[in-house]
């Protein structure tokens, strides 16, 4: 997420992240605990990549990501989680408060909590037990299935059917593009598709959409995936989903058949498939913001 949103503010200011509310780990799952409030991580992270490339802009950046060390309460805790919940709890309206961040930062963009409730994921997991391979079990929370060795089948969000934030259904309809991924392919892409009214307004939205798959498979929640799992286990969540544009680095791809793969996967959601180099050099498995920035801006613009 933070490479590709980092990418999209170089090629237009008219951007609106729409973030997951799932997290339950480290800090923000503190947070959430003790606050009973939206985690705050994700969007932080979001509002980072937002940050201009000025003193101004590295400045706030490093300071929303700065972690308090020691043994004390702070500890562990990022200063721009703590800015956000403050102003959460100072404005009773948490779209209004990142807004407010936003220009605080001089975010070249907008950031957006899919849904006003904290979500909870859970996923039906074949052989998270080592012992019983086969057996298929549930896994609950973010944390711990972003940790689990097991086969992922399916993930759901708790509560069902949550609501969506109006103004992410709204900026869908109105975006000229709607872009997926990259990220953690079970917990930071599929939940956007488990929102009914996201799910809705992404298939019915007169956006072009475009899915950005990820360079390597995650360790846990995608292990052994190709390219084109990534889009089969998309489509298997979301089946009315139409697509224009799958992305891909040709580091992913490997070999003719997967290529023949993606192809199909992606013929199946209606979309063509465009190979281009955005990842970062030297063998790190991380896009890389200016050439990621080079391609979109070919393809959006």
């Amino acid at each position: 997420m933070y490479a590709c949103l980092s990418a999209l503010r170089r090629v237009t200011d008219r951007l609106t992240a729409v973030v997951t509310v799932a997290d339950d780990g480290g800090s923000s799952g503190r947070i959430r605990r003790e606050l009973a409030v939206l985690p705050p991580g994700d969007l932080r992270m979001a509002l980072a990549a937002l940050c201009g490339d000025d003193e101004w802009g590295r400045t706030w950046a490093n300071a929303l990501q700065h972690r308090f060390s020691g043994d004390g309460h702070l500890a562990g805790h990022a200063l721009g989680n703590l800015l956000i919940v403050a102003l959460w709890e100072q404005l009773h309206d948490p779209v209004g408060a990142l807004d407010l961040v936003g220009r605080l930062l001089g975010a070249q963009g907008r950031v957006l909590p899919m849904s006003a409730v904290p979500l909870e994921i859970e996923a039906s997991v074949r052989g998270a037990d080592p012992a019983h391979p086969d057996a298929i079990s549930t896994v609950r929370g973010q944390h711990a299935l972003a940790k689990t060795s097991g086969e992922v089948l399916a993930v759901r969000l708790l509560p069902e059917n949550p609501p969506a934030v109006p103004e992410a259904v709204a900026a869908i309809h109105e975006a000229d593009w709607a872009i997926l991924g990259p990220g953690s392919w079970f917990t930071s892409v599929l939940p956007h598709l488990l929102v009914p009214e996201l799910a809705e307004a992404l298939i019915t939205t007169r956006a072009r959409r475009m899915l950005v798959l990820n360079l390597v498979p995650q360790a846990g929640e995608t292990d052994g995936y190709t390219a084109a799992d990534h889009v089969e286990v998309l489509a298997a969540h979301a089946p009315a989903l139409r697509l224009d544009t799958v992305l891909v680095d040709p580091s992913s791809i490997r070999g003719d058949e997967e290529g023949r793969q993606l192809a199909k996967a992606a013929a199946e959601l209606g979309a063509q498939v465009y190979t281009a180099a955005v990842a970062a050099q030297g063998g790190v498995p991380y896009h890389d913001p200016e050439r990621l920035a080079a391609v979109l801006r070919s393809l959006l613009v």
